[in-house]
């Protein structure tokens, strides 16, 4: 059969599922049996059976349940009213001032929890109702907190990442460390648009608080003490070698536990609903990443992935005009799918494309996370749209205008990162 029909085939065999409200892992699979039972002679049944086992039996996705739950247990501590209290002092003095603790405290938070909705939900039940009561602009406090809250995926350590880390086949402790530094670019270029905001426009920024003294700065900073050991002990233990990501991701369990125990919110109802909530959110990803395997294998027995290489290298394109088709192409499909879709949906036919152009695998992951982040505030799918819709009542058109330009800052971060990929290369090389 033509490939270009066969590809079309189950092309419109997945959307047909997808639009009948057949869960996404479930579509995956179905397309994948699709495809090899009509078009290939391997048995499909068997392939299935041995291949979600294997997917879903990973040790390296081990981590992924661990991240899920510490953040759990993080969003339901006293964490967000805390940070706010350590931050306020620091950035008042800023242009600015208090819009400043949207970009920090969701910098922060991105560095214990691995989902960028639940650091928007975190920092957001901290920063809307202070902000608001303080008579900041709404649309610069709602743009502020959808733009930074995407750090959550890009700042280790983060759900997408492991997902891809298995999809590609690479180190994730190196793919944590390579999130750093384009992470805290991004924060970095956050702060610096709302500075240059507030000084065009001086009269929509509320008068400063009181100047607080030094000392008083220090001891205010008790609050944020708690949740740097917590990162230090994550990110720390992985850096300096001690343990892997799977091991650090169990470290962070305990010290989630510990901090939560600490600001007497940890009792048994806060425990079970955490453990809940992260087997729920874990069960749904764990069922796409088994359907997108067997898809990965199903489109490997049909030779798709090698055939759109071969055309893909065909057409001679540098690697700049593909790392920028690959871009539009996310960003399109980010408007329909969620991240983690995207990301296993697509590996199996990119990363051949990737090889093939001699392109770096970790460089290109945080490239893809990138990309991810910026799907999380384009509309009719974006996640953290969803999320700041239900925390304000907001139209989704209202939040996706006023979260645009942390939506072109993203895109400015893409250049940095294609012109200076040492960005996101050089700390996992000193690893």
């Amino acid at each position: 059969m033509n490939e270009a029909v066969l590809t079309l085939a189950l092309i419109v065999a997945l959307f047909a599922l997808l639009g009948s409200g057949v869960w996404i892992g479930l579509t995956l699979a179905g397309v994948a049996w699709i495809g090899m039972e009509l078009f290939s002679s391997r048995p499909a049944g068997d392939a299935m059976a041995i291949t979600i086992w294997g997917a879903s039996s990973s040790w390296t996705l081990t981590a992924l349940p661990l991240f899920i739950w510490m953040g759990e247990i993080l969003f339901r501590t006293k964490l967000s009213e805390s940070m706010f209290k350590g931050l306020a002092p620091w950035v008042n003095p800023l242009p600015g001032r208090l819009l400043h603790t949207n970009v920090v405290g969701c910098t922060i938070f991105a560095a214990v929890s691995g989902s960028s909705a639940a650091t928007c939900a975190t920092v957001g039940k901290m920063s809307i109702p202070e902000l608001t009561q303080r008579n900041y602009p709404p649309d610069k406090i709602i743009g502020s907190l959808g733009g930074a809250s995407t750090l959550g995926l890009l700042i280790p350590p983060s759900i997408i990442m492991i997902v891809y880390g298995v999809a590609a086949e690479v180190s994730i402790a190196k793919l944590f460390m390579a999130g750093v530094l384009p992470g805290l670019l991004l924060g970095a270029l956050f702060s610096g648009y709302l500075m240059v905001w507030a000084l065009l426009n001086p009269d929509q920024v509320p008068r400063a608080e009181a100047a607080t003294s030094l000392g008083r700065k220090l001891w205010e900073s008790r609050h944020l003490l708690p949740v740097i050991l917590l990162i230090g002990g994550v990110i720390g233990s992985i850096y300096s070698g001690v343990a892997t990501a799977t091991e650090a991701a169990a470290v962070g369990v305990v010290g989630a536990l510990i901090l939560s125990a600490s600001q007497g919110s940890l009792n048994w109802r806060t425990f079970r609903d955490s453990l809940l909530g992260a087997t729920r959110l874990y069960c749904m990803i764990a069922l796409i990443l088994a359907g997108a395997a067997f898809l990965t294998l199903s489109m490997g027995f049909i030779g798709l992935p090698r055939q759109l290489a071969e055309f893909v290298t065909g057409l001679g394109l540098s690697t700049g005009v593909l790392i920028l088709a690959i871009a539009l192409f996310y960003i399109l499909l980010g408007c329909f799918l969620d991240g983690i879709s995207m990301i296993v949906l697509t590996m199996g036919v990119i990363l051949p494309t990737i090889g093939g152009a001699g392109i770096d695998l970790i460089w290109f992951g945080i490239f893809v996370v990138i990309v991810v982040e910026m799907a999380q505030i384009t509309p009719p799918v974006g996640f953290n749209l969803f999320v700041l819709q239900g925390m304000t009542g907001r139209e989704i058109t209202y939040i996706a205008k006023v979260t645009a330009p942390y939506f072109a800052l993203m895109a400015l971060a893409l250049l940095l990162l294609w012109w200076f990929p040492g960005i996101a290369t050089w700390l996992p090389s000193r690893m």
